[in-house]
């Protein structure tokens, strides 16, 4: 495993749509091994593989709850329910957080490591981090999607 460089705003990589994988090899599972050891070593919930410069459909999430470390291969948000508003911060936008009107609860599915596909929902954090992530393999920020921005103490995101 080893730390990925975290691709900071306005790098133009952050705006691109990221292609879906088509296969799982070796280079996606240590591609996933470096995200979660990046994102911990961050300090963050999520990250996207165009975080780390990579435009494939990748993320990696661990908000800290039973599911610890999620990975999720072409993930697909697939049902939508509720609404919540609450701030939201990023590892490549350090020290700005937006108050975000996100999904409540989210369905999503994917593939894990091994190509199995299967389907994860989410409440509150998760359901915002998943959102958020899934944004983020679209070209979406969350500044994109915020109704105030704020300079913020910590740079703490994702």
């Amino acid at each position: 495993m080893a730390l990925r460089i975290i691709v900071k705003d306005p790098d133009p990589v952050l705006r691109e749509k990221a292609k879906p994988v088509p296969k799982i090899t070796p280079n996606i599972h240590k591609l996933l091994d470096d995200m979660a050891e990046t994102m911990y070593d961050a300090q963050g919930v999520g990250l996207a593989a165009p975080q780390v410069g990579i435009l494939k459909r990748v993320i990696v999430m661990d908000v800290g709850d039973e599911n610890g470390l999620i990975e999720l291969i072409n993930p697909e948000i697939i049902e939508r329910e509720g609404e919540q508003f609450g701030p939201e911060g990023c590892l490549s936008i350090p020290g700005l957080t937006g108050d975000v009107r996100r999904a409540q609860r989210v369905k999503v599915k994917g593939l894990n490591r091994n190509g199995e596909e299967f389907e994860l929902e989410g409440t509150d954090l998760l359901a915002r981090c998943i959102q958020h992530e899934v944004d983020h393999l679209n070209g979406v920020l969350f500044t994109d999607l915020a109704e105030k921005t704020y300079r913020s103490e910590s740079e703490e995101g994702d």
